[in-house]
């Protein structure tokens, strides 16, 4: 598909350390990509040894050091996670086995069962969705070849309560079960979704190749009608009960309350927003003065996800971190 010189740039351009370089030579063999050989690369001037780095350096600094894969393998970390909560809402099965593999340390998944949906319409969101993750975790590991990490270990279940808890919609001791109810499960998603989003945003800029950067946008988008979609669902949820062990009035007030959550974790700018403005008119697109998308960097994704504050390489959905290179939560206490 490409020619060797073509391929040799993509292989040079995406690898900015020794160690990343040589990921990519072994994807580029298990991906047809072979045949560009010592020879093809005799040319390419190795770049320079990146500087030691300690595993609780800041993600920024990170992205700022290691390959497009690194930055592509901080990304299919949070595939793993929302293809995984999508497919055991819709299926009661996670992923299968031959799409959790590659390099760093494997983990299992605890908690995520069925969802008895009580409405159509959500049920097939959800399907959608789903289809659509695990499609984004197929696409990233092709892209990443042999360099793809493995999935990590993922925890939907406790860290979910400790996120509801945070957020005063249960009440202190309470579990919130994100699959428990079509309402629990419409929060839970609104938990990942507009992250996903300022992830892909904020990742964008640390993004090299013109190939991969396309890929991400394209992504980007789908995870941002994802995103309106689940918004417009909390929005438009009739009745006056929330799901089981919820406190509130409605959907739209405990959106709120999970945005300010999530916003108080990852820096004192203000990032995130509720799916009904201070008047409570709908906000389904949310966006600065400009009307333009938030960004969070890695770090601060990695503090919404390990829902900490603080640095940390570990916590929340992630109970022993994600794999790769970029794996600090920044700190913001």
């Amino acid at each position: 598909m490409f020619g060797k010189r073509h391929a040799a740039s993509m292989i040079n351009r995406s690898a900015e350390n020794e160690k990343d370089r040589r990921r990519f030579l072994r994807a580029a063999g298990m991906t047809g990509l072979g045949a560009v050989g010592a020879g093809a690369l005799g040319g390419l001037a190795a770049p320079a040894a990146a500087a030691p780095r300690s595993r609780a350096a800041s993600a920024e600094e990170a992205a700022a050091e290691v390959s497009d894969s690194a930055v592509l393998n901080f990304a299919l970390n949070l595939e793993y996670l929302e293809a995984e909560f999508y497919l055991y809402a819709t299926t009661g099965q996670g992923l299968p086995d031959s799409l959790t593999s590659g390099t760093g340390t494997p983990g299992g998944v605890t908690g995520g069962r069925a969802v008895r949906f009580t409405s159509r319409a959500a049920r097939q969101y959800a399907q959608e969705i789903a289809s659509d993750e695990k499609a984004h975790v197929e696409f990233l590991r092709t892209a990443l070849g042999g360099a793809a990490v493995s999935r990590p270990a993922i925890d939907l279940q406790s860290s979910f309560t400790a996120a509801a808890q945070a957020a005063g919609i249960v009440k202190p001791g309470s579990s919130f079960d994100a699959f428990a109810c079509e309402e629990n499960f419409l929060l839970a998603a609104y938990l990942f979704e507009d992250v996903g989003v300022t992830a892909y945003k904020g990742a964008a800029p640390l993004i090299t190749n013109k190939t991969y950067l396309d890929a991400a946008a394209g992504i980007l988008a789908a995870e941002a009608y994802h995103a309106g979609n689940i918004r417009s669902a909390l929005y438009e949820h009739k009745g006056g009960l929330l799901g089981l062990g919820l406190l509130g009035r409605d959907l739209k007030e405990a959106s709120v309350k999970l945005s300010d959550a999530r916003d108080s974790l990852d820096g004192t700018t203000d990032i995130d927003q509720g799916v009904v403005d201070g008047d409570g008119r709908a906000n389904i697109v949310p966006t600065d003065a400009s009307g333009i998308t938030f960004s969070r960097s890695p770090g601060q994704v990695l503090n919404v996800v390990y829902l900490t504050n603080q640095s940390a390489t570990s916590g929340g959905f992630f109970p022993s971190g994600v794999n790769g290179d970029v794996n600090a939560s920044d700190d913001n206490s």
